[in-house]
């Protein structure tokens, strides 16, 4: 079964990962036009960011960059598997790489609940 449109939906951080920018104050705000995906994600350490890619079932790829709080400029590429929680929400488990400096690694986002 493929999750249906990430149009519309947020997403939170639900890890902390050491090497990345992303907190549990970051919010994701997604859209979708077909096999096409975009983002705007801000909070925690991360002034502003946004993220560009291509949905194939339910698999993501793409690229982001943004602006920490300390005018730091990040960039880097991201392989996501969307998957449906016991709660009805969907979560992205995510394995990124940095392109702007070093380092790697893996996170999720969850649906944000209202």
């Amino acid at each position: 079964m493929v999750i249906g449109s990430l149009d519309g939906r947020d997403f939170v951080d639900a890890t902390t990962e050491p090497l990345g920018d992303v907190g549990a104050n970051t919010r994701f705000e997604y859209h979708q036009e077909g096999d096409l995906i975009w983002a705007r994600y801000s909070g925690g350490s991360v002034r502003l960011g946004f993220l560009v890619g291509t949905r194939n079932g339910d698999a993501l790829e793409f690229r982001y960059s943004h602006v920490t709080h300390d005018a730091a400029i990040a960039s880097g590429k991201c392989h996501s598997e969307l998957r449906l929680g016991d709660d009805g929400r969907i979560a992205s488990h995510e394995t990124w790489e940095w392109t702007s400096k070093d380092g790697s690694g893996t996170s999720v986002i969850k649906e944000a609940r209202e």
